[in-house]
């Protein structure tokens, strides 16, 4: 996981590889985050991996899921690596289980050699793209849950829509390459499990665990950059104080807040910045950071179970939300708005949230990405559509641009 190009406090490093499982556990929801504890208990090692959206299922009564997956990731995958690769502050750490100094410098010495061009990402033709929710079912859809929303059901809803190929033959490297050329992230991840891979671009953190202090810090709120600083300056301050971008991010900040109460120990939680403006490689993002403390004694699956999945891409009330998604997305959302991350010896971890990603299934030859974004009552459902559009042709161009 890539953590560069983030002007903030808590990273630990710039970059985390991992590689060569020697023991992997592998559940879908049900019990599957006692399983991780059990899993890390009995290696006491690191441990690389993910948290599928569908988890969900394990940590709400009544939540199933039911929709179209195409993907075919499992909802909780870790793996105890045998050689580990940390960069910080351009240093490389090379490590793992019966790694011989030998072999950590041919593998130093093979990074050096790696190839800077980029290779093709697709061969062949490739096919349209499509998605399951058209125009016509898109605004139908959010015109309900507007009326959900009217209802008192909820505030707000983060509302995705699947877009995908068949048939499409891709070189998954390439993909995450030229992914983060054309936008870099401090939260990017080039993952893979057996024939399925993940390019990850993500900007934001779900949860970082560093001792007995956690923190999450969502993003809600962003605007364009500009070339000229004067302009650039002004873009900043209207997104600081845009009242509808602040109100979306009061909104889950006090939802993180909330989840991190059934954990922190009492009067710990606080909102360590409220509204921070950050700048990335095309956007500005506002960024708020919530902090807590943790008892000692508290297994570290029991803060990411009541925090899972993460706010942002949810709604509030976190639940009814999670019921209307299910309801009225037509693909299950799967490894997209889960976590990809990693855990420390010592119980650590810190994961990113999966968004601005493309997932791809070698063996189906499936490639599928989702774009979203907020409803709320008083949002217009063809600009909403119109977003999604965008947010769809920037993704494609990653693949045939």
């Amino acid at each position: 996981m890539d953590n560069n190009n983030y002007d903030s406090p808590w990273h630990q490093y710039d970059a985390v590889l991992a590689a060569d499982a020697l023991q992997v556990l592998e559940v879908n929801a049900g019990n599957a985050f006692t399983a991780l504890q059990a899993f890390h208990d009995r290696h006491a090692d690191w441990l690389f991996g993910h948290l599928a959206y569908d988890l969900k299922n394990e940590t709400a009564p009544g939540l199933k899921s039911a929709n179209t997956d195409g993907i075919g990731f499992p909802d909780m995958f870790f793996f105890q690596p045998r050689i580990i690769i940390q960069l910080q502050q351009q240093e490389v750490h090379i490590g793992g289980i019966h790694l011989h100094e030998t072999e950590a410098r041919a593998i130093y010495d093979a990074c050096l050699r790696i190839p800077v061009q980029v290779a093709p990402v697709t061969t062949g033709p490739v096919p349209a793209l499509q998605s399951r929710l058209d125009h016509h079912n898109y605004i139908t859809a959010v015109a309900d849950i507007r009326r959900h929303i009217l209802q008192g059901d909820c505030y707000e809803i983060n509302f995705c829509r699947e877009n995908y190929m068949t048939g499409v033959s891709v070189n998954p490297t390439a993909l995450f390459t030229k992914l983060n050329n054309l936008s870099p992230a401090p939260f990017a991840a080039y993952y893979r499990l057996q024939d399925r891979y993940l390019a990850c671009s993500s900007p934001e953190r779900f949860l970082q665990k560093n001792g007995n202090t956690v923190i999450s810090q969502p993003i809600k709120g962003t605007s364009r950059k500009d070339a000229d600083p004067a302009t650039d300056q002004w873009l900043q301050l209207q997104l600081q104080q845009n009242p509808k971008e602040r109100a979306e991010n009061v909104m889950v900040v006090d939802l993180v807040r909330n989840d991190l109460s059934h954990t922190a120990m009492q009067g710990s939680v606080q909102v360590t910045e409220l509204f921070g403006i950050y700048s990335f490689a095309h956007v500005h993002h506002m960024i708020s950071t919530i902090s807590a403390q943790l008892p000692p004694q508290l297994p570290f699956t029991e803060v990411l179970r009541t925090t899972f999945p993460m706010g942002s891409m949810t709604g509030a009330p976190k639940i009814r939300v999670m019921q209307l998604i299910e309801q009225y997305e037509q693909t299950r959302r799967g490894l997209y708005s889960g976590a990809v991350g990693y855990i420390t010896p010592e119980g650590d971890f810190d994961f990113n949230v999966v968004i601005r990603s493309i997932l791809y299934n070698a063996t189906n030859q499936y490639l599928s990405f989702q774009t979203g974004s907020a409803i709320t009552f008083y949002c217009d459902p063809e600009k909403e559509w119109e977003e999604c559009l965008l947010k769809a042709a920037a993704m494609e161009k990653t693949i045939i641009g």
